[in-house]
């Protein structure tokens, strides 16, 4: 099992400079962003190739797997685990303890869904939904051998192993994918492909980490692992609630091939925030834990990773509104048009959730994670409500629910999370605008060229190349004109040149 060398490799900030403490971090951040872009690649080349096979009616029952899944997922004790990132030391006992924590979880989940999934086919009307939920149990299985050599590797800031077996496991699902798609197993497909992805990455993750110790079921003296974890739980299921109950409400009230398009325009909308964010987040976790005693060091390290996301989302969400219908058409189909009203709300909504997610894992690294727990609670209030008033206008209203209810629940996040950040609301403003208004005005740029191409016929992969190069030229240009610093500062971060110190903590400029 991994010794106290473990900790040894994970030395704090304290004990080397500044300067290779902030290499770590990059390096950190550039395995493990750089693996997911790579197997993001992979994965959703497949995708696009199983989505013109498959039926929106496919993925509408797939949809409503998912609801049961998420809510299940976050009792597998993934937080617990996360409890060893934050700690101050790490003590191979509470290693075992953790890793029994995590199977008895997993194995109860697991016979939880196993026997109540006739209950959720009964819901849905779709008895196939309890096959489907029988079979996807298994996934839960996986979850102890990837959380635990997840975390300590974080923990050492050591993702370039972790960068090798997710892309062996993006490939394995890709793969699956293809073979099952091809071979007609229909909706069974999307069951299959990521049974694959989680099997190969338990495997890796668990030979790579040598971590295969034996389990203690004995624990006592684990109630500080235990109390951060619960935080982290609670966290997690409000966010499920949020994030979920749309789909929820939804698939007891439209038909699977409506679902369907609703739920793909999500899981595109959903992309940078979803595949993107979350490895940055792990980075930004395991970072801030390191530098938590520095008030004026996380100010500026959070400030910085919101001004730079907000660069690259920016412009990601608002191209994808308005180039929405010849994107869908280019990559779905066009069985798939139906969606791109959708994907042009939602996208808007997005990008206000993309920048919320961020101050989690810093109030979860300053060991406040309560904080966390009560913007998550805000968020599974305000989700539900939106979304049951918007069902009364059909899918679009849901829609719409989303736009209204993603900035407000930023504006609350922002208010509550800032005083332990050190940040105000308008510092998290001011860090965004290099990014949103160039983003906006190369919006309206390119709606306006679309517009203008729309009478002339060319088919949706080109009039998609049009908008792209109109969109990259407008933004590239308003940068250099409104925002030059931003790219000066991108520069500094990719050719990897030093960059300014951190602002002293009474200084307001970002």
């Amino acid at each position: 099992m991994a010794s106290e060398s473990t900790e040894n490799k994970g030395s704090s900030p304290e004990k080397e400079s500044v300067g290779a403490f902030g290499d770590r971090v990059r390096s950190a951040v550039i395995w493990r962003s750089g693996s997911q872009i790579l197997a993001q690649i992979v994965t959703w080349g497949s995708t696009l190739l199983v989505i013109r096979l498959l039926d929106p009616h496919d993925y509408g029952l797939f949809a409503m797997t998912q609801v049961i899944l998420a809510f299940l997922t976050f009792l597998n004790g993934h937080g617990f685990a996360s409890a060893l990132v934050q700690s101050d030391s790490l003590d191979p006992f509470r290693v075992r303890q953790a890793f029994g924590l995590l199977l008895l979880l997993n194995a109860m989940i697991a016979s939880i869904q196993y026997f109540g999934a006739p209950l959720a086919a009964a819901y849905y009307g779709q008895p196939i939904v309890a096959d489907l939920l029988r079979v996807q149990a298994l996934i839960y299985l996986s979850t102890p051998f990837i959380a635990l050599p997840e975390v300590i590797m974080s923990r050492a800031l050591d993702f370039r192993r972790q960068a090798v077996v997710n892309l062996t496991a993006a490939f394995a699902g890709a793969s699956t994918a293809l073979a099952c798609a091809l071979a007609g197993y229909g909706v069974w497909t999307l069951v299959y492909a990521p049974m694959a992805m989680f099997w190969t990455r338990a495997i890796g993750l668990t030979i790579l980490a040598r971590l295969l110790v034996w389990p203690s079921f004995d624990f006592r003296g684990c109630g500080a692992v235990i109390l951060f974890g619960s935080a982290v739980l609670a966290n997690q299921f409000f966010w499920l609630i949020q994030s979920q109950s749309d789909i929820f409400i939804a698939g007891g009230r439209f038909d699977p091939h409506a679902l369907g398009l609703y739920a793909e325009a999500l899981f595109l909308t959903q992309i940078f925030m979803s595949k993107f964010v979350p490895p940055l987040n792990e980075v930004a976790f395991a970072a801030h834990a390191r530098i938590k005693d520095d008030p004026a060091v996380v100010r500026w390290s959070f400030l910085k990773t919101v001004r730079l996301l907000t660069l690259v989302a920016a412009p990601f969400y608002c191209g994808l509104s308005v180039a929405a219908a010849p994107l869908v058409e280019t990559l779905f189909g066009p069985k798939w048009l139906e969606m791109v009203p959708y994907v042009q709300i939602l996208s808007f909504a997005l990008l206000a959730m993309t920048v919320q997610i961020l101050f989690h894992p810093v109030v979860n690294a300053m060991g406040r994670p309560g904080v966390s727990m009560v913007n998550s609670l805000a968020g599974a209030i305000l989700f539900p409500t939106a979304f049951l008033i918007g069902a009364q206008w059909g899918l679009m209203g849901m829609a719409w629910a989303w736009l209204v209810a993603a900035p407000l629940l930023l504006l609350i996040t922002a208010y509550r999370s800032g005083s332990l950040i050190g940040v105000s609301l308008w510092d998290v403003v001011a860090a965004m605008l290099p990014g949103l208004a160039p983003a906006l005005l190369m919006a309206i740029g390119v709606l306006f060229v679309g517009q203008g191409i729309d009478p002339l016929g060319f088919a949706a992969p080109v009039r998609l190349a049009l908008l792209v190069a109109t969109g990259a030229t407008l933004y590239g240009a308003l940068l250099w004109i409104m925002e030059r610093e931003a790219i000066a500062e991108v520069t500094r971060l990719v050719l990897r040149r030093p960059a300014a110190e951190p602002a002293p903590a009474n200084q307001d400029a970002i």
